[in-house]
Protein backbone atom coordinates (compact mmCIF):
# COMPACT_ATOMS: atom_id res chain seq x y z
CA UNK A 1 0.00 0.00 0.00
CA UNK A 2 1.88 3.26 -0.86
CA UNK A 3 1.26 6.35 0.75
CA UNK A 4 -1.93 8.17 -1.01
CA UNK A 5 -3.42 4.98 -0.22
CA UNK A 6 -2.43 4.54 3.24
CA UNK A 7 -4.12 8.16 3.89
CA UNK A 8 -7.22 8.06 1.75
CA UNK A 9 -8.43 4.81 3.55
CA UNK A 10 -7.50 6.36 6.40
CA UNK A 11 -9.88 9.35 6.11
CA UNK A 12 -12.58 7.29 4.30
CA UNK A 13 -13.13 5.66 7.88
CA UNK A 14 -13.46 8.25 9.36
CA UNK A 15 -15.37 10.03 6.77
CA UNK A 16 -18.23 7.74 6.86
CA UNK A 17 -18.36 6.79 3.20
CA UNK A 18 -19.06 11.19 2.11
CA UNK A 19 -16.07 10.45 -0.28
CA UNK A 20 -14.94 7.36 -1.86
CA UNK A 21 -10.94 6.20 -1.41
CA UNK A 22 -10.60 7.22 -5.23
CA UNK A 23 -11.97 10.82 -4.61
CA UNK A 24 -9.82 10.93 -1.64
CA UNK A 25 -6.92 9.81 -3.34
CA UNK A 26 -7.42 12.86 -6.05
CA UNK A 27 -7.41 15.66 -4.30
CA UNK A 28 -4.78 14.48 -1.67
CA UNK A 29 -1.58 17.32 -2.17
CA UNK A 30 2.20 17.14 -0.78
CA UNK A 31 2.91 19.97 1.64
CA UNK A 32 5.43 22.79 0.08
CA UNK A 33 7.29 22.88 2.76
CA UNK A 34 8.18 18.93 4.57
CA UNK A 35 7.94 20.72 8.14
CA UNK A 36 3.95 20.71 7.11
CA UNK A 37 4.47 17.08 6.85
CA UNK A 38 3.94 14.76 4.33
CA UNK A 39 0.68 14.50 2.26
CA UNK A 40 -1.81 16.67 2.99
CA UNK A 41 -6.40 16.62 2.65
CA UNK A 42 -7.55 19.80 1.93
CA UNK A 43 -10.79 20.07 3.39
CA UNK A 44 -12.73 22.58 1.50
CA UNK A 45 -14.60 20.16 -0.76
CA UNK A 46 -16.14 19.04 2.23
CA UNK A 47 -18.04 22.62 4.03
CA UNK A 48 -21.03 22.34 1.31
CA UNK A 49 -22.04 18.49 2.45
CA UNK A 50 -20.96 18.84 6.19
CA UNK A 51 -22.19 22.24 6.45
CA UNK A 52 -19.48 23.53 8.46
CA UNK A 53 -16.12 25.39 7.64
CA UNK A 54 -13.36 23.73 6.29
CA UNK A 55 -11.37 24.56 9.64
CA UNK A 56 -14.07 23.26 11.63
CA UNK A 57 -13.82 19.95 9.17
CA UNK A 58 -10.11 19.12 9.16
CA UNK A 59 -10.36 20.01 13.42
CA UNK A 60 -12.69 17.50 13.65
CA UNK A 61 -10.76 14.68 11.46
CA UNK A 62 -7.71 15.15 13.14
CA UNK A 63 -9.16 14.66 16.65
CA UNK A 64 -11.10 11.64 15.22
CA UNK A 65 -8.82 9.44 12.68
CA UNK A 66 -6.87 6.63 13.34
CA UNK A 67 -3.39 7.52 13.66
CA UNK A 68 -1.76 3.57 12.55
CA UNK A 69 1.05 4.09 10.76
CA UNK A 70 1.19 7.87 11.11
CA UNK A 71 3.98 9.96 13.20
CA UNK A 72 1.30 12.11 13.62
CA UNK A 73 -1.94 14.12 12.04
CA UNK A 74 -2.29 17.66 12.54
CA UNK A 75 -5.21 20.29 11.18
CA UNK A 76 -3.69 23.03 10.12
CA UNK A 77 -5.99 25.64 9.13
CA UNK A 78 -8.10 24.01 6.69
CA UNK A 79 -6.25 21.53 5.84
CA UNK A 80 -5.02 17.60 7.52
CA UNK A 81 -1.55 17.17 7.32
CA UNK A 82 -0.09 13.39 7.92
CA UNK A 83 3.20 12.60 8.87
CA UNK A 84 4.40 9.55 8.12
CA UNK A 85 5.92 7.28 10.26
CA UNK A 86 8.99 7.50 9.03
CA UNK A 87 11.24 4.15 10.37
CA UNK A 88 8.68 2.45 9.47
CA UNK A 89 8.25 3.97 6.15
CA UNK A 90 12.19 4.03 5.74
CA UNK A 91 12.59 0.37 6.80
CA UNK A 92 9.94 -0.93 4.01
CA UNK A 93 11.52 1.64 0.91
CA UNK A 94 15.17 0.62 1.92
CA UNK A 95 14.79 -2.95 2.11
CA UNK A 96 12.60 -2.95 -1.21
CA UNK A 97 15.18 -1.03 -2.86
CA UNK A 98 17.76 -2.90 -1.91
CA UNK A 99 16.40 -6.49 -2.37
CA UNK A 100 15.33 -5.63 -5.80
CA UNK A 101 18.43 -3.82 -7.45
CA UNK A 102 17.79 -2.50 -10.50
CA UNK A 103 14.63 -4.16 -10.63
CA UNK A 104 13.25 -1.98 -8.19
CA UNK A 105 10.37 -0.11 -10.02
CA UNK A 106 10.10 -2.41 -12.78
CA UNK A 107 6.51 -3.24 -13.72
CA UNK A 108 5.01 -5.91 -15.93
CA UNK A 109 1.59 -3.35 -17.14
CA UNK A 110 3.15 -3.70 -20.71
CA UNK A 111 2.25 -7.42 -21.03
CA UNK A 112 5.30 -8.15 -23.34
CA UNK A 113 3.59 -6.26 -26.31
CA UNK A 114 5.27 -4.73 -28.79
CA UNK A 115 6.11 -1.31 -28.90
CA UNK A 116 8.05 0.16 -31.89
CA UNK A 117 10.47 3.44 -31.36
CA UNK A 118 11.00 5.10 -34.53
CA UNK A 119 14.39 7.28 -33.86
CA UNK A 120 17.39 9.04 -34.80
CA UNK A 121 17.56 8.78 -38.30
CA UNK A 122 19.76 10.93 -39.77
CA UNK A 123 20.10 11.40 -43.51
CA UNK A 124 22.48 9.26 -45.71
CA UNK A 125 25.73 11.11 -47.45
CA UNK A 126 25.09 13.93 -44.24
CA UNK A 127 27.03 14.45 -41.10
CA UNK A 128 25.45 12.97 -38.18
CA UNK A 129 25.44 16.44 -36.77
CA UNK A 130 24.64 17.20 -33.02
CA UNK A 131 21.05 18.12 -34.73
CA UNK A 132 20.64 14.89 -34.33
CA UNK A 133 21.40 13.59 -31.08
CA UNK A 134 17.61 14.58 -29.65
CA UNK A 135 15.58 11.77 -31.59
CA UNK A 136 19.01 9.43 -30.49
CA UNK A 137 18.95 9.80 -26.76
CA UNK A 138 14.96 10.73 -26.30
CA UNK A 139 14.41 7.83 -28.00
CA UNK A 140 16.46 4.98 -26.44
CA UNK A 141 15.75 6.78 -23.18
CA UNK A 142 12.24 5.93 -23.93
CA UNK A 143 12.22 2.62 -24.81
CA UNK A 144 14.45 1.77 -21.78
CA UNK A 145 11.72 3.05 -19.52
CA UNK A 146 9.02 1.11 -21.14
CA UNK A 147 11.17 -1.90 -21.13
CA UNK A 148 11.03 -1.41 -17.37
CA UNK A 149 7.64 -0.85 -17.18
CA UNK A 150 7.59 -4.59 -19.26
CA UNK A 151 6.76 -3.38 -22.90
CA UNK A 152 9.03 -4.88 -25.61
CA UNK A 153 10.29 -1.62 -27.36
CA UNK A 154 11.66 -2.28 -30.94
CA UNK A 155 14.19 0.34 -31.59
CA UNK A 156 13.78 1.24 -35.41
CA UNK A 157 16.59 3.57 -37.08
CA UNK A 158 14.01 4.99 -40.00
CA UNK A 159 16.86 6.35 -41.79
CA UNK A 160 16.43 9.18 -44.25
CA UNK A 161 18.06 7.16 -47.99
CA UNK A 162 15.19 8.27 -49.92
CA UNK A 163 13.71 11.40 -52.13
CA UNK A 164 14.68 13.92 -54.29
CA UNK A 165 17.61 14.91 -52.56
CA UNK A 166 19.15 12.48 -53.62
CA UNK A 167 18.82 12.71 -57.05
CA UNK A 168 20.32 16.44 -56.38
CA UNK A 169 23.11 14.76 -54.67
CA UNK A 170 23.48 12.34 -57.42
CA UNK A 171 23.32 15.13 -60.05
CA UNK A 172 26.17 17.36 -57.94
CA UNK A 173 28.10 14.42 -58.41
CA UNK A 174 27.74 13.42 -61.85
CA UNK A 175 28.31 17.30 -62.63
CA UNK A 176 31.47 17.86 -60.52
CA UNK A 177 32.16 14.76 -58.21
CA UNK A 178 35.30 12.73 -58.07
CA UNK A 179 35.44 9.02 -57.13
CA UNK A 180 38.52 8.92 -55.72
CA UNK A 181 38.53 12.41 -53.23
CA UNK A 182 35.11 11.19 -52.29
CA UNK A 183 36.41 7.55 -50.86
CA UNK A 184 39.03 9.47 -49.44
CA UNK A 185 36.69 11.59 -47.61
CA UNK A 186 33.38 10.32 -47.89
CA UNK A 187 30.70 12.39 -45.72
CA UNK A 188 32.53 15.96 -45.89
CA UNK A 189 32.77 15.77 -49.74
CA UNK A 190 29.03 14.82 -49.89
CA UNK A 191 28.18 17.25 -47.81
CA UNK A 192 30.68 19.95 -49.91
CA UNK A 193 28.37 18.79 -52.85
CA UNK A 194 24.80 18.89 -50.99
CA UNK A 195 25.26 22.63 -50.37
CA UNK A 196 26.96 23.15 -53.77
CA UNK A 197 24.02 22.06 -55.62
CA UNK A 198 21.25 22.99 -53.43
CA UNK A 199 22.71 26.82 -53.62
CA UNK A 200 22.97 26.16 -57.68
CA UNK A 201 19.25 24.74 -57.86
CA UNK A 202 18.28 27.57 -55.88
CA UNK A 203 19.62 29.87 -58.81
CA UNK A 204 18.60 27.50 -61.94
CA UNK A 205 15.22 25.22 -61.48
CA UNK A 206 16.84 23.04 -64.78
CA UNK A 207 19.54 21.84 -62.00
CA UNK A 208 16.47 21.50 -59.79
CA UNK A 209 14.74 19.64 -62.37
CA UNK A 210 17.34 17.31 -63.45
CA UNK A 211 17.62 16.38 -59.83
CA UNK A 212 13.80 15.28 -59.84
CA UNK A 213 14.59 13.00 -62.41
CA UNK A 214 17.61 11.48 -61.31
CA UNK A 215 15.25 10.57 -58.16
CA UNK A 216 12.65 9.20 -60.91
CA UNK A 217 15.41 7.14 -62.12
CA UNK A 218 16.10 6.02 -58.54
CA UNK A 219 12.05 4.96 -58.19
CA UNK A 220 12.24 2.91 -61.83
CA UNK A 221 15.12 1.27 -60.75
CA UNK A 222 17.64 2.74 -62.94
CA UNK A 223 21.24 0.79 -62.33
CA UNK A 224 23.26 3.90 -62.73
CA UNK A 225 20.94 5.67 -60.10
CA UNK A 226 20.43 3.21 -57.45
CA UNK A 227 24.60 1.99 -57.80
CA UNK A 228 25.66 5.78 -56.77
CA UNK A 229 22.99 5.59 -54.29
CA UNK A 230 23.83 2.57 -52.52
CA UNK A 231 27.51 3.66 -52.22
CA UNK A 232 26.60 7.05 -51.10
CA UNK A 233 24.30 5.12 -48.07
CA UNK A 234 27.42 2.78 -47.47
CA UNK A 235 30.01 4.91 -46.77
CA UNK A 236 27.36 6.89 -44.65
CA UNK A 237 25.88 3.82 -42.21
CA UNK A 238 30.17 3.30 -41.57
CA UNK A 239 30.62 6.59 -39.91
CA UNK A 240 26.99 6.13 -38.21
CA UNK A 241 27.64 3.47 -36.57
CA UNK A 242 31.10 4.67 -35.15
CA UNK A 243 28.60 7.66 -33.31
CA UNK A 244 26.30 5.30 -32.31
CA UNK A 245 28.77 2.77 -30.93
CA UNK A 246 30.01 5.96 -28.45
CA UNK A 247 26.78 6.82 -28.01
CA UNK A 248 26.24 3.18 -26.93
CA UNK A 249 22.90 3.39 -28.70
CA UNK A 250 21.80 0.27 -30.55
CA UNK A 251 18.69 -1.02 -32.88
CA UNK A 252 17.08 -3.83 -33.75
CA UNK A 253 16.26 -2.26 -37.35
CA UNK A 254 17.81 -0.37 -39.83
CA UNK A 255 15.40 0.28 -42.33
CA UNK A 256 15.12 3.36 -43.70
CA UNK A 257 13.45 5.02 -46.35
CA UNK A 258 14.23 3.00 -49.32
CA UNK A 259 13.10 -0.23 -47.70
CA UNK A 260 9.47 0.34 -48.14
CA UNK A 261 10.11 1.91 -51.67
CA UNK A 262 8.27 -1.55 -53.05
CA UNK A 263 5.47 -0.90 -51.02
CA UNK A 264 3.91 1.94 -52.15
CA UNK A 265 2.05 1.06 -55.05
CA UNK A 266 0.19 -0.94 -52.51
CA UNK A 267 -0.79 1.77 -49.95
CA UNK A 268 -1.75 3.98 -52.98
CA UNK A 269 -3.94 1.53 -54.73
CA UNK A 270 -5.88 1.00 -51.16
CA UNK A 271 -6.02 4.40 -51.45
CA UNK A 272 -7.57 4.38 -54.85
CA UNK A 273 -9.92 1.49 -54.42
CA UNK A 274 -11.05 2.89 -51.15
CA UNK A 275 -12.24 6.27 -53.25
CA UNK A 276 -9.59 8.21 -51.21
CA UNK A 277 -7.71 9.60 -53.82
CA UNK A 278 -8.63 12.42 -56.06
CA UNK A 279 -6.39 14.75 -59.36
CA UNK A 280 -5.35 17.67 -58.07
CA UNK A 281 -3.19 19.59 -61.17
CA UNK A 282 -1.85 16.11 -62.39
CA UNK A 283 -1.36 15.11 -58.98
CA UNK A 284 -3.07 12.91 -56.53
CA UNK A 285 -4.21 13.87 -52.84
CA UNK A 286 -6.22 12.84 -49.89
CA UNK A 287 -8.87 15.39 -49.21
CA UNK A 288 -8.44 16.28 -45.14
CA UNK A 289 -10.17 19.27 -44.70
CA UNK A 290 -12.83 17.28 -42.50
CA UNK A 291 -10.15 17.11 -39.95
CA UNK A 292 -8.92 20.74 -40.61
CA UNK A 293 -6.02 19.40 -42.52
CA UNK A 294 -4.51 20.65 -45.46
CA UNK A 295 -4.84 17.59 -48.77
CA UNK A 296 -2.10 15.17 -48.18
CA UNK A 297 -0.18 15.15 -51.78
CA UNK A 298 -0.01 11.22 -52.60
CA UNK A 299 2.00 11.48 -55.52
CA UNK A 300 3.47 13.95 -57.72
CA UNK A 301 2.65 15.09 -61.29
CA UNK A 302 5.69 13.08 -62.67
CA UNK A 303 4.69 9.85 -60.67
CA UNK A 304 7.44 10.38 -57.92
CA UNK A 305 6.23 9.33 -54.46
CA UNK A 306 6.35 11.84 -51.35
CA UNK A 307 7.49 11.53 -47.47
CA UNK A 308 4.12 11.03 -46.62
CA UNK A 309 3.68 8.00 -49.31
CA UNK A 310 6.61 6.11 -47.33
CA UNK A 311 5.24 6.94 -44.25
CA UNK A 312 2.09 5.90 -44.62
CA UNK A 313 3.78 2.04 -46.33
CA UNK A 314 5.72 1.97 -42.82
CA UNK A 315 2.46 2.54 -41.28
CA UNK A 316 0.82 -0.51 -42.17
CA UNK A 317 3.86 -2.62 -42.47
CA UNK A 318 4.49 -2.14 -38.71
CA UNK A 319 0.96 -2.75 -37.69
CA UNK A 320 1.20 -5.98 -40.09
CA UNK A 321 4.95 -7.02 -38.62
CA UNK A 322 4.65 -5.87 -34.83
CA UNK A 323 0.86 -5.68 -33.94
CA UNK A 324 1.96 -2.62 -31.80
CA UNK A 325 -0.07 -1.61 -28.75
CA UNK A 326 2.14 1.07 -29.63
CA UNK A 327 3.67 3.07 -32.22
CA UNK A 328 6.16 6.05 -31.04
CA UNK A 329 7.62 8.39 -33.64
CA UNK A 330 10.10 10.39 -31.70
CA UNK A 331 10.88 13.44 -34.25
CA UNK A 332 11.24 16.67 -34.50
CA UNK A 333 8.55 19.54 -33.71
CA UNK A 334 8.00 21.11 -36.68
CA UNK A 335 6.84 17.58 -38.15
CA UNK A 336 3.81 18.00 -36.63
CA UNK A 337 1.64 19.20 -38.92
CA UNK A 338 3.47 15.88 -41.39
CA UNK A 339 1.91 13.46 -38.25
CA UNK A 340 -1.42 14.97 -38.21
CA UNK A 341 -1.63 14.28 -41.75
CA UNK A 342 -0.01 10.67 -41.85
CA UNK A 343 -2.62 9.65 -39.03
CA UNK A 344 -5.89 11.30 -40.88
CA UNK A 345 -4.94 9.25 -44.37
CA UNK A 346 -4.81 6.51 -42.09
CA UNK A 347 -8.16 6.76 -40.45
CA UNK A 348 -9.90 7.81 -43.82
CA UNK A 349 -8.68 4.56 -45.21
CA UNK A 350 -10.14 2.45 -42.06
CA UNK A 351 -7.20 1.99 -40.02
CA UNK A 352 -8.67 2.84 -36.60
CA UNK A 353 -5.05 1.52 -35.00
CA UNK A 354 -3.54 4.53 -36.44
CA UNK A 355 -4.83 6.17 -32.72
CA UNK A 356 -2.15 4.54 -31.18
CA UNK A 357 0.34 5.97 -33.04
CA UNK A 358 2.05 8.67 -30.96
CA UNK A 359 4.16 11.64 -32.69
CA UNK A 360 6.43 12.50 -30.06
CA UNK A 361 8.44 16.17 -30.78
CA UNK A 362 11.00 17.75 -29.17
CA UNK A 363 12.87 21.01 -29.50
CA UNK A 364 15.78 22.27 -31.56
CA UNK A 365 19.16 22.18 -30.56
CA UNK A 366 21.24 25.27 -31.45
CA UNK A 367 24.55 27.24 -31.42
CA UNK A 368 24.71 30.43 -29.77
CA UNK A 369 20.87 30.68 -30.63
CA UNK A 370 21.18 29.93 -33.87
CA UNK A 371 19.97 27.23 -35.65
CA UNK A 372 22.01 24.53 -37.63
CA UNK A 373 21.28 23.57 -41.31
CA UNK A 374 22.86 21.17 -43.29
CA UNK A 375 22.19 22.42 -46.53
CA UNK A 376 23.20 25.51 -45.80
CA UNK A 377 26.58 24.04 -44.63
CA UNK A 378 26.28 25.22 -40.68
CA UNK A 379 26.97 22.06 -38.78
CA UNK A 380 28.64 21.18 -35.79
CA UNK A 381 29.48 17.10 -35.98
CA UNK A 382 28.20 15.35 -33.11
CA UNK A 383 31.55 13.19 -32.88
CA UNK A 384 33.69 16.00 -32.91
CA UNK A 385 31.26 17.39 -30.45
CA UNK A 386 31.82 13.78 -27.78
CA UNK A 387 35.85 13.49 -28.30
CA UNK A 388 35.81 17.33 -27.12
CA UNK A 389 33.38 16.70 -23.87
CA UNK A 390 35.37 13.33 -23.01
CA UNK A 391 38.56 15.28 -23.38
CA UNK A 392 37.38 18.13 -20.86
CA UNK A 393 35.87 15.20 -18.60
CA UNK A 394 39.61 14.00 -18.61
CA UNK A 395 40.96 16.96 -17.55
CA UNK A 396 38.69 17.55 -14.77
CA UNK A 397 39.24 13.85 -13.54
CA UNK A 398 42.84 14.12 -13.87
CA UNK A 399 42.78 17.22 -11.62
CA UNK A 400 40.39 15.15 -8.90
CA UNK A 401 41.88 12.39 -8.89
CA UNK A 402 44.80 11.77 -10.45
CA UNK A 403 45.76 8.41 -9.68
CA UNK A 404 42.31 6.72 -11.22
CA UNK A 405 43.28 3.64 -12.50
CA UNK A 406 40.61 3.56 -15.81
CA UNK A 407 40.71 7.45 -16.02
CA UNK A 408 40.54 6.79 -19.84
CA UNK A 409 37.66 4.77 -19.59
CA UNK A 410 35.70 6.63 -16.88
CA UNK A 411 36.76 10.32 -19.03
CA UNK A 412 34.88 8.33 -21.97
CA UNK A 413 31.42 7.57 -19.32
CA UNK A 414 31.53 11.25 -18.05
CA UNK A 415 32.16 13.08 -21.16
CA UNK A 416 29.76 11.59 -23.33
CA UNK A 417 27.32 10.69 -20.36
CA UNK A 418 26.76 14.71 -20.11
CA UNK A 419 26.08 15.25 -23.59
CA UNK A 420 23.31 13.20 -23.32
CA UNK A 421 22.22 13.50 -19.48
CA UNK A 422 22.00 17.26 -20.59
CA UNK A 423 20.02 16.69 -23.60
CA UNK A 424 17.47 14.94 -21.82
CA UNK A 425 16.94 17.00 -18.25
CA UNK A 426 15.84 19.50 -21.27
CA UNK A 427 11.81 19.32 -21.39
CA UNK A 428 11.53 17.53 -24.58
CA UNK A 429 9.50 20.18 -25.91
CA UNK A 430 11.96 22.89 -25.19
CA UNK A 431 15.17 23.45 -27.55
CA UNK A 432 18.70 24.68 -25.74
CA UNK A 433 21.43 25.90 -26.61
CA UNK A 434 24.68 23.35 -27.40
CA UNK A 435 27.08 24.67 -24.84
CA UNK A 436 29.85 21.73 -23.84
CA UNK A 437 31.48 24.19 -21.13
CA UNK A 438 28.12 24.04 -19.06
CA UNK A 439 27.43 20.29 -20.08
CA UNK A 440 30.53 18.60 -18.62
CA UNK A 441 31.10 20.86 -15.34
CA UNK A 442 31.26 18.82 -12.50
CA UNK A 443 28.78 21.06 -10.26
CA UNK A 444 25.07 21.94 -11.17
CA UNK A 445 22.73 20.01 -12.60
CA UNK A 446 24.48 18.06 -14.75
CA UNK A 447 25.24 14.39 -15.63
CA UNK A 448 28.76 14.44 -13.79
CA UNK A 449 27.12 16.03 -10.82
CA UNK A 450 25.05 13.00 -10.37
CA UNK A 451 27.53 10.24 -11.39
CA UNK A 452 29.83 12.10 -9.00
CA UNK A 453 27.41 11.83 -6.21
CA UNK A 454 26.82 7.52 -6.94
CA UNK A 455 30.87 7.47 -7.06
CA UNK A 456 31.09 8.71 -3.98
CA UNK A 457 28.79 6.72 -2.43
CA UNK A 458 30.33 4.04 -3.70
CA UNK A 459 33.48 5.14 -1.91
CA UNK A 460 32.07 5.24 1.29
CA UNK A 461 30.51 1.97 1.08
CA UNK A 462 34.04 0.59 -0.05
CA UNK A 463 35.65 2.39 3.46
CA UNK A 464 32.67 0.60 5.62
CA UNK A 465 34.13 -2.45 4.83
CA UNK A 466 30.50 -4.14 6.15
CA UNK A 467 28.15 -5.69 4.33
CA UNK A 468 24.17 -4.72 4.13
CA UNK A 469 22.52 -7.69 6.27
CA UNK A 470 19.10 -6.84 5.40
CA UNK A 471 17.67 -8.48 8.59
CA UNK A 472 19.85 -7.22 11.12
CA UNK A 473 19.46 -3.75 9.71
CA UNK A 474 16.56 -1.35 11.91
CA UNK A 475 16.44 1.45 9.67
CA UNK A 476 16.57 4.60 11.77
CA UNK A 477 15.59 7.84 10.80
CA UNK A 478 16.71 10.65 13.17
CA UNK A 479 17.59 13.79 11.02
CA UNK A 480 15.49 15.28 8.19
CA UNK A 481 18.19 15.10 5.50
CA UNK A 482 17.70 10.93 5.53
CA UNK A 483 13.75 11.37 5.68
CA UNK A 484 14.28 13.60 2.25
CA UNK A 485 16.08 11.08 0.99
CA UNK A 486 13.44 8.34 1.73
CA UNK A 487 10.76 10.55 0.22
CA UNK A 488 12.93 10.49 -3.00
CA UNK A 489 13.35 6.92 -3.33
CA UNK A 490 9.85 6.04 -2.46
CA UNK A 491 8.54 8.23 -5.47
CA UNK A 492 11.18 6.71 -8.04
CA UNK A 493 8.64 3.92 -9.29
CA UNK A 494 5.88 6.81 -9.79
CA UNK A 495 8.42 8.89 -11.74
CA UNK A 496 9.42 5.94 -14.02
CA UNK A 497 5.37 5.80 -14.85
CA UNK A 498 5.28 9.34 -15.47
CA UNK A 499 8.31 9.27 -17.46
CA UNK A 500 6.59 6.83 -19.61
CA UNK A 501 2.90 8.52 -19.73
CA UNK A 502 4.13 11.73 -20.82
CA UNK A 503 6.63 10.47 -22.64
CA UNK A 504 9.35 12.63 -20.94
CA UNK A 505 12.89 11.39 -19.69
CA UNK A 506 13.35 14.57 -18.89
CA UNK A 507 11.58 13.65 -15.39
CA UNK A 508 14.17 11.19 -14.51
CA UNK A 509 17.01 13.53 -15.54
CA UNK A 510 15.74 16.01 -13.15
CA UNK A 511 14.79 12.95 -10.12
CA UNK A 512 18.38 12.27 -10.56
CA UNK A 513 19.45 15.63 -10.28
CA UNK A 514 17.06 16.25 -7.10
CA UNK A 515 18.17 12.62 -5.48
CA UNK A 516 22.07 13.17 -5.71
CA UNK A 517 21.09 17.09 -4.17
CA UNK A 518 19.76 15.89 -1.65
CA UNK A 519 22.23 12.81 -0.60
CA UNK A 520 25.35 15.70 -1.03
CA UNK A 521 23.13 17.51 1.96
CA UNK A 522 23.24 14.71 3.80
CA UNK A 523 26.93 14.15 3.28
CA UNK A 524 27.72 17.50 4.49
CA UNK A 525 25.42 17.11 7.53
CA UNK A 526 25.76 13.62 8.67
CA UNK A 527 29.01 11.98 10.12
CA UNK A 528 28.12 8.44 7.80
CA UNK A 529 30.89 6.46 9.15
CA UNK A 530 30.76 6.92 12.37
CA UNK A 531 30.98 3.88 14.63
CA UNK A 532 27.57 3.65 16.55
CA UNK A 533 24.34 1.94 16.66
CA UNK A 534 22.82 3.72 13.50
CA UNK A 535 26.17 3.13 11.37
CA UNK A 536 23.91 0.15 9.61
CA UNK A 537 21.13 2.01 8.92
CA UNK A 538 22.96 4.99 7.07
CA UNK A 539 25.11 2.30 5.11
CA UNK A 540 21.93 0.85 4.21
CA UNK A 541 20.48 4.24 3.55
CA UNK A 542 23.25 5.34 0.72
CA UNK A 543 23.63 1.81 -0.52
CA UNK A 544 19.83 2.02 -1.59
CA UNK A 545 20.44 5.71 -3.01
CA UNK A 546 23.52 4.27 -4.67
CA UNK A 547 21.12 2.04 -6.54
CA UNK A 548 18.42 4.40 -7.26
CA UNK A 549 20.91 6.74 -8.78
CA UNK A 550 22.41 4.34 -11.13
CA UNK A 551 18.92 2.51 -12.62
CA UNK A 552 18.11 6.34 -13.23
CA UNK A 553 21.40 7.01 -15.06
CA UNK A 554 20.71 3.38 -17.05
CA UNK A 555 17.17 4.39 -17.91
CA UNK A 556 19.08 7.38 -19.43
CA UNK A 557 21.47 5.69 -21.31
CA UNK A 558 24.03 6.71 -19.01
CA UNK A 559 27.03 5.06 -17.35
CA UNK A 560 27.52 5.57 -13.54
CA UNK A 561 31.16 4.96 -12.70
CA UNK A 562 32.23 3.32 -9.31
CA UNK A 563 34.92 5.49 -9.17
CA UNK A 564 35.75 9.49 -10.74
Amino acid sequence: MNEKQLVSQALSKTLNGVLEVEQIAAIIEKPKSSDLGDLAFPAFQLAKVLRKSPQVIAADIAEKIDSTGFEKVLAVGPYVNFFLDKNSTATQVIHDVIAKGKHYGDEQTGAGRNVPVDMSAPNIAKPFSIGHLRSTVIGDSIAKIYEKLGYNPVKINHLGDWGKQFGLLITAYKKYGDEATITANPIDELLKLYVQINAEAKENPAVDEEGREWFLKMEQGDEEALRIWKWFSDVSLIEFNRIYDKLDVTFDYFTGESFYSDKMDAIVEDLENKNLLHESKGALIVDLEKYNLNPALIKKTDGATLYITRDLATAVYRKKTFDFVKSLYVVGGEQTNHFKQLKAVLKEAGYDWSDDMVHIPFGMVTQGGKKFSTRKGHVVKLEMALDEAVDRAEKQIEEKNPNLANKVEVAKQVGVGAVKFYDLKTDRKNGYDFDLDEMVSFEGETGPYVQYAHARIQSILRKAEQKINLEEVPVVVSDSEAWEIVKFLKEFPNTVKRAADNYEPSLIAKYAISLAQAFNKYYAHVRILEKNDELASRLALISATAVVLKESLRLLGVAAPENM
